[in-house]
């Protein structure tokens, strides 16, 4: 590609970072950023700081110090993030999608690393966690999706070493809290910033608990996730309250297997269209149950709370491999719906895919925790670029058009962002800070 044809998108990109320019003390800071985050969508080989500025000629210690040192307030930047996304795609089906991503790296020195459970290599490894929320319009054309907040999961062994923390720049602040108190605080933020779900989806993780059930009641949140196979609840509410078994609440396998709410009832077909290997078909079973609310502490008996949730049963035909899902929806919502919104987790898993691919999001080489959230952020900014042209010329494209519809449109940052990306690409020498306006 040649310097004119990348050159092309920096007044586009220029023009819509301008929306942040209130963040940024100086103008030549803001330049860094438009230059660094131009980097991220270039075709330098590793997407970390070094070759980026060896890339765009900036002094490689001036760009690690943007990102460590430079005031310019990342936070206030997120904030308008998620109310330009709110602004210019809000949508009454908007869904957000809960997802815990790590990042295996070598070393002790990255803030929050340690060996963890690793979902990119599949095993307990050194890795770093971050604790993610996406939003996407699930529109089945032309659907737009962007990671909205992004934080780091502080294991206990750094939260009980603030000298550890302290030389990697982590705020007294930061502390350890499980994943799903980090998530409901990011939903919480999202909508102070005019953000509307539709509905939340998340994995066992999450659904598991049912405290965090009870968070999504207070927001007014409507939320579908898995649970797993041990997961208990009550279909009718015991006759007293004992720690005796028989007034315990059950497993939903159990229950699934056993109760006559379930085991009376016929199998029904379900098929979902919006997916990455196209339409699926479930056999469903449901029933409205009763949570455990075990607040008063293990010390009371468990009780059942007083509003009801939607147990529903899934298992697929042909693999056998059976899901359980727990909802807060009302009881007259659609069970097709329902099953819609808990299979559209793909939507974060295509969104990790495209930005470790076309923004650098897992390419991090920092020491500072103001580094790591600054790069995540300029990460999710150059994807939220991508995607907004994405969809621009999806949108363009006729009915008829060879390469329009079809199985590109089923997720945002598809084949199509893989085009435009690939036009970004190319060398970068002769980028340099860019002027502002």
């Amino acid at each position: 590609m040649t310097f004119e044809q990348i050159a092309s998108l920096q007044p586009a990109l220029a023009a819509r970072l301008q929306t942040f320019r209130h963040c940024f003390k100086r103008d030549r800071t803001f330049g860094y950023w438009q230059t660094y985050i131009l980097g991220l969508m270039s075709d330098v080989k590793r997407k970390s700081v070094e070759p980026i500025a060896l890339a765009a000629d900036v002094p490689v210690r001036t760009l690690q110090e943007f990102l460590a040192f430079f005031q310019w307030d990342h936070e206030r930047a997120n904030d308008a993030l998620q109310r330009l996304v709110a602004e210019e795609h809000g949508s009454d089906g908007a869904i957000g999608v809960f997802d815990a991503s790590a990042h295996a790296k070598r070393g002790d020195k990255t803030p929050g690393v340690q060996r963890q459970w690793c979902g990119e290599s599949g095993k307990v490894d050194n890795c770093i966690v971050g604790q993610h929320l996406l939003y996407t319009d699930n529109d089945t054309d032309n659907p737009f999706s962007c990671v909205v907040a992004s934080d780091l999961f502080l294991p206990k062994s750094w939260d009980q070493d603030r000298d550890r923390c302290e030389a990697a720049g982590i705020p007294a602040s930061v502390v350890h809290r499980a994943k799903w108190r980090i998530a409901i605080a990011q939903l919480e933020q999202a909508i102070g910033n005019g953000i509307r779900f539709a509905y939340v989806t998340f994995d066992e993780d999450y659904g598991q608990i049912p405290s965090f059930w009870f968070e999504l009641d207070r927001l007014g949140q409507r939320g579908i996730g898995e649970v797993r196979k041990n997961f208990a609840c009550w279909i009718k509410p015991p006759s007293c309250r004992s720690l005796r078994d028989e007034h315990a609440a059950r497993r939903v396998d159990n229950l699934g297997r056993y109760s006559p709410t379930f085991s009376q009832q016929r199998w029904r077909k379900i098929t979902i269209k919006a997916a990455t290997r196209g339409p699926v078909t479930w056999k469903v079973k449901s029933a409205r149950v009763h949570l455990v609310d075990a607040r008063r502490g293990h010390n009371y008996p468990s009780m059942p709370t007083d509003r009801k949730y939607w147990l529903i049963v899934a298992r697929h035909p042909r693999t056998g491999e059976t899901k359980y899902l727990i909802s807060n929806a009302a009881a007259s919502a659609s069970l097709k719906d329902l099953l819609a919104v808990a299979f559209a987790r793909w939507h974060v898993e295509k969104w990790f895919e495209r930005a470790k691919q076309e923004a650098g999001f897992g390419a991090f080489e920092v020491r500072t925790y103001t580094s790591l959230l600054r790069h995540w952020l300029s990460s999710r900014m150059a994807m939220f670029f991508l995607a907004c042209q994405t969809q621009r010329l999806r949108g363009e494209k006729s009915a008829d058009h060879v390469r329009a519809g079809g199985r590109r449109g089923q997720y945002a940052g598809g084949e199509d962002l893989a085009d435009l990306a690939a036009f970004v690409r190319g060398p970068i020498q002769e980028l340099r800070v860019l002027p502002v306006a």
